[in-house]
């Protein structure tokens, strides 16, 4: 049984593709979070680069847009060149353009000028002539007469995808949604007249309804806790349900949606950085400002026979489940993979193969490059959206996202010398030193602070008090007078 779960709160919308209660894909949108891919705007030429082959737009956002020479479509031709770039752009021109790749980090949006306007069962590209069929369609004659009935229905110069849905839809129900189509792509241009530069003309839809539009056509049933989008679903879609009634479930139990399938813990575990793998070996994934890395390691599996073959089984389970990572976290840009060295050249080009057969079934278009001079395997996954440790995770407000705190050894160090200097700058009798509770245990174990006091601060009174609300990296000193004061239960004397 495969299921399309949306969890829909106030705050943010969830969406599980669930397959034998294993998540096999996962998106989550913020409602504060302004979505860009889809979108489609009123740009303003800032700048054109000849020599980066790309202009920056100005869409409205606090960074510029990023248009490439290749993404610029005029009269149903691509441009070529910088040459054809400087021609055809120059600064302050008015572009009609659609992000098809969210911002990341420094960099702007990127963006296209050949706009396409997704539906239930077709895709509408106004500005290229083109008419293709989803590859899930397998069958001859059933693709023969959809090709024949979008050449009858697009408008002339303009292209159309036909979804892996349309195959149920017969030609009015297909011209219906090609009239839709149309009929918004027309308004769009009304509304760019009558808008300024920089600003929005179209917003794509929201999560819940793109993953029911873009993966309907794969699931046995949609589960849906928000009753208005039930509806909107049943009423949308009717074709679906005339073929697979009942697709549709409202779920109103007093459990949470995601709780109710046991997947909440399926999802904590997308944040983390080791991923546990069914024989015991395990994934390390580690993100940098360049690339993701991804350490591959037996753990507890030992194997059976011998050190080659525990090592290949060990790449074979860990390439499949790299590429269904790959998928939930939705990890973009250029992945190194260390897999554990095999000797075996036929198991290293297996471990590929298993590799590149499970890439296949991602949506997202990735490339497998192979094995580099080190060993290390190479692939590239297209970044669209954002990942989901940018929607979940916010930077630690201790270490600024560095991901490391200061040792034990070296805090107790700051706090000895912090110590001298208060004996040094004060008349001070007794110091009362407030640490987090793992510095407060470690203070009292390390044999030379306790020399210190004997000779340096023999004539001195050093108090600690641990305190669970402190922060390891933090520490409060208090000078005094007097060696004896009223102190907490839990304080005691360093000497």
């Amino acid at each position: 049984m495969k299921r399309i779960l949306i969890d829909v709160h106030p705050s943010s919308t969830k969406v599980c593709i669930v397959k034998d209660n294993l998540l096999e894909e996962f998106w989550v949108e913020r409602k504060n979070i302004n979505k860009l891919v889809g979108n489609i705007y009123k740009g303003k030429v800032m700048n054109v680069l000849p020599g980066m082959q790309a202009a920056f737009v100005n869409i409205g956002l606090e960074r510029n847009a990023f248009l490439y020479a290749g993404d610029i479509v005029i009269d149903g031709e691509k441009l070529e060149g910088a040459e054809q770039l400087k021609i055809n752009l120059k600064a302050g021109d008015s572009v009609l353009c659609q992000v098809e790749k969210d911002q990341f980090g420094t960099k702007g949006a990127r963006i296209t000028t050949n706009i396409t306007l997704p539906g239930r069962v077709l895709v509408y590209m106004p500005q290229i002539d083109y008419v293709g069929v989803s590859h899930k369609i397998t069958d001859e004659k059933t693709k023969e007469r959809l090709v024949k009935i979008a050449s009858e229905i697009k408008p002339a110069g303009c292209g159309v995808i036909l979804r892996t849905q349309a195959q149920y839809c017969d030609e009015d129900e297909l011209r219906a949604e090609m009239k839709e189509l149309v009929a918004l792509w027309e308004k769009i241009k009304a509304d760019t007249l009558k808008k300024p530069a920089g600003t929005l003309v179209y917003k794509e839809q929201d999560l819940a309804i793109r993953a029911v539009r873009d993966m309907l056509a794969d699931v046995d049933e949609v589960v849906i806790n928000d009753e208005k989008l039930y509806k909107e679903f049943k009423r949308s879609f009717p074709y679906v349900e005339k073929m697979r009634p009942d697709i549709f479930k409202f779920y109103n139990g007093a459990k949470d949606l995601l709780q109710s399938y046991d997947l909440a813990e399926q999802i904590d575990a997308l944040l983390k950085r080791k991923v546990v793998l069914k024989n015991g070996a395990y994934l390390i994934i580690d993100r940098t400002e360049a690339l993701t890395v991804i350490d591959v390691n037996t753990g507890k599996f030992v194997g059976n026979k011998n050190l080659e073959e525990t090592v290949f089984e060990t790449n074979k389970i860990a390439a499949a489940e790299i590429a269904r990572q790959l998928r939930l976290r939705n990890i973009g840009g250029i992945v190194v993979i260390d897999f554990i060295d095999m000797e075996d050249l036929s198991h290293r080009e297996k471990v590929l193969k298993v590799l590149g057969a499970e890439l296949e079934k991602d949506r997202v278009k990735t490339s497998l490059v192979g094995l580099t001079a080190l060993g290390l395997v190479e692939l590239t996954r297209k970044k669209t959206r954002s990942m989901i440790e940018t929607v979940m995770l916010q930077p630690c407000p201790y270490c600024g996202g560095d991901g490391y705190v200061y040792g034990d050894e070296h805090m107790i160090m700051k706090i000895r010398s912090a110590i001298t200097q208060v004996f040094e700058g004060v008349s001070a009798k007794a110091v009362v030193v407030t640490v987090a509770p793992s510095l407060f245990n470690k203070m009292f174990s390390l044999r030379y602070l306790e020399k210190e006091c004997q000779t340096v601060w023999k004539d001195k009174r050093i108090y600690v008090i641990p305190d669970a609300s402190m922060h390891i990296e933090k520490y409060k000193i208090q000078s005094l007078n007097s060696a004896i004061l009223d102190l907490p239960d839990n304080a005691r004397m360093l000497y």
